[in-house]
């Protein structure tokens, strides 16, 4: 699946304008299976991916969408850049297949959509069938910072492109990214004043982790096999403004 997932970053949209009609049975089985198949970031946390109809979530969009995925998880350290990581590989499945997505913060699930999980509930993604254009027809539709400003590394241009691309809350690309083109790469987030911190600190450890799923996917589509792994001088010397993620090595 992995060179499918590799070119839908390049064309993927984020959908608000749905079909009001569930999908079928067949692709919600499709989509289940795969899943059930997510590679994590950190495999020791537990992460739960629950479809629900969309009235099982309070959302001022109207009209809402048919679906959405409620992510939970344990919360433990990296949890929200892991779940980021691993669903960020359902949205680019999702726009290979055709179907809208789009991350969501801000709506909640009702009393019974939190029943669908014991784990803590993290964010939602909205999906159905697209009643607007689901793809970008050239990559000159992104809105996004260039490269000189989410990196300082030369010699990765087509990693840190498909990095460029991913999606983030409010557009923001609170990520960083540094390294060497002999296999390093290292990320980082924003620090945030403790205000905003409270309000969006979520969504920015998320977002990191979409960011890190474009790299790794460009990584791998590269011939490369990544790794994630702790570096401590990169841990200790984060670029100013930034706090350290984690790092992926790959030859």
């Amino acid at each position: 699946m992995l060179p499918e997932l590799y070119d839908s970053m390049f064309a993927r949209k984020s959908v608000r304008k749905f079909d009001p009609a569930p999908l079928g049975a067949d692709i919600l089985g499709e989509l289940t299976a795969f899943m059930n198949d997510l590679v994590p970031m950190h495999g020791e946390i537990a992460l739960e991916h629950v479809i629900v109809p969309g009235n099982d979530v309070r959302s001022p969009f109207r009209p809402k969408p048919p679906h959405y995925i409620l992510i939970f998880s344990e919360p433990k350290e990296g949890y929200l850049v892991n779940a980021g990581f691993m669903m960020q590989q359902v949205d680019l499945f999702l726009s290979h297949r055709g179907i809208g997505s789009c991350w969501q913060l801000i709506p909640r699930p009702t009393k019974h959509g939190r029943q669908s999980s014991s784990l803590d509930y993290i964010i939602a993604m909205a999906i159905g069938s697209p009643a607007e254009p689901v793809h970008r027809q050239s990559r000159d539709e992104f809105d996004r910072k260039p490269n000189e400003k989410i990196t300082s590394i030369s010699g990765m241009n087509e990693i840190m492109d498909a990095v460029r691309l991913a999606p983030s809350g409010m557009n923001t690309q609170p990520w960083f990214f540094t390294g060497d083109a002999t296999g390093m790469l290292h990320a980082y987030c924003t620090k945030l004043n403790p205000l905003l911190k409270l309000v969006i600190h979520k969504m920015d450890e998320v977002s990191v982790g979409i960011a890190i799923c474009h790299a790794w996917i460009a990584i791998s589509h590269l011939g490369n096999v990544p790794e994630f792994l702790i570096d401590e001088t990169a841990r200790d010397n984060p670029p100013k403004g930034y706090y350290y993620i984690t790092s992926l090595k790959f030859s």
